[in-house]
């Protein structure tokens, strides 16, 4: 019996990884993350789909966690502590209207739907925070790296990752039910460890990478990925968030050891995270969908005209020229892997009705395909409106 239940587990997980890999082949071909792609395969295999996956439900749990772990890590290892500093400095502007413009939407469909206060405090994060893995494909796809509006775009992407290292810690305290006291005291927590880790990582960051550094890639592999599990471990038990922990450890990696374990690590958290993401459709009953449709529509239209006026505003006050404010505006509409990651914490706190979930994903969904799409089109958009204003003679 026990060899037939380990048998059956094997199946279906390879079925799963093997389509997952399928899922990413079509999303490659078509120029779109394969995120969205992800969550219509968990709504497939989840309750309420078409075949439910019963005997891998505890590895994909697993191995959901070990996917948001790697993901904030890897995003931790993308910057130094100086280039948070000056990024802080930059863009503190436009990044506190990139949180009033597109966390107020999330907040006033979710007191408008009835989800109370921790529906609005978890549904304001899912609106506000951009995709920096689908923006960072997608200038890269379109050769805009080197375009004058790029450092707005990161400078702002910055900002918004260093408010999730505050946010997550909140929203996991309401979450729990600990309080607004409780939440004080653990932003207060997580703020302290930023400080701390930003001076360490300036100060000493190279003491920091020789610890988890070799030049034996299995010796390698093992110190970084036991430490990152066992920083998440740990300030996951103090109630930081396992997410915050782990982007603080990749920032306070640096230089060579920093970009070696970008390069070794990257396989792990493409495998992990889109476990995750299949995991949170798993979650999702497809027939809480279409109650919340409507509203996820309402939420993308708004939230697409509000990054892009975030973009567009910040690309204006340094100085970029009209096209170039455009291209900054449309690069920040895609939503997808923090999105998922708070709505997840969410969903398994149980604190909000399964329509929560309907409508994350659904959001996501749909910002994950228009972000790409609006990336691409706003300029031969413009272009084309330039021509029909020209007069003919």
């Amino acid at each position: 019996m026990v060899a037939h239940e380990t048998a059956l587990a094997l199946i279906q997980l390879g079925a799963v990884i093997f389509g997952l890999g399928l899922l990413g082949r079509v999303a490659a071909r078509i120029g779109l993350s394969p995120i969205p792609l992800y969550l219509v395969g968990g709504l497939v295999f989840g309750s309420g789909g078409l075949v439910e996956l019963r005997q891998i439900d505890e590895f994909i749990h697993l191995g959901s966690e070990i996917g948001v772990v790697l993901l904030l890590l890897l995003l931790g290892l993308e910057y130094s502590a100086a280039e948070l500093v000056t990024g802080m400095r930059r863009s503190w502007a436009a990044g506190v209207l990139d949180i009033v413009l597109n966390a107020t939407p999330g907040v006033m469909v979710a007191l408008m739907l009835g989800w109370g206060i921790t529906g609005a405090i978890a549904m304001a994060g899912v609106t506000y925070i951009s995709s920096s893995g689908i923006v960072a494909k997608v200038l890269n796809d379109l050769g805009r790296l080197g375009n004058r509006e790029t450092p707005t775009i990161l400078s702002i992407l910055v900002f918004e990752d260093l408010v999730m290292a505050g946010y997550l810690p909140v929203l996991t305290a309401v979450l729990a039910g600990l309080g607004f006291l409780a939440g004080l005291e653990t932003l207060g927590i997580a703020l302290a460890a930023v400080m701390i880790v930003l001076i360490v990582a300036l100060r000493y960051g190279r003491y920091v990478s020789m610890l988890v550094d070799s030049e034996d890639r299995e010796i390698f592999l093992l110190q970084l990925l036991g430490s990152a599990l066992l920083v998440a471990g740990v300030a996951s038990a103090v109630q930081v968030s396992a997410a915050v922990g782990a982007f603080l450890l990749g920032i306070a990696i640096s230089g060579s050891t920093a970009h070696n374990a970008t390069k070794l690590l990257e396989p792990l958290r493409d495998l992990f995270a889109a476990l995750f993401f299949v995991l949170f459709g798993l979650s999702t009953d497809p027939a809480s969908i279409p109650p919340v449709l409507g509203w996820a529509c309402v939420l993308a239209v708004v939230t697409v005209a509000t990054k892009i006026a975030t973009g567009w505003w910040a690309a204006k006050q340094a100085g970029v020229a009209r096209y170039g404010r455009a291209r900054a505006g449309t690069a920040l509409v895609a939503h997808g892997e923090f999105s998922i990651v708070i709505a997840g914490l969410a969903v398994t706190a149980g604190a909000l009705p399964a329509e929560f979930a309907a409508m994350a994903t659904t959001y996501v969904l749909l910002m994950a395909v228009l972000g790409p799409i609006a990336a691409r089109v706003v300029e031969p958009i413009m272009v084309w409106a330039d021509r029909r204003k020209v007069p003919t003679t």
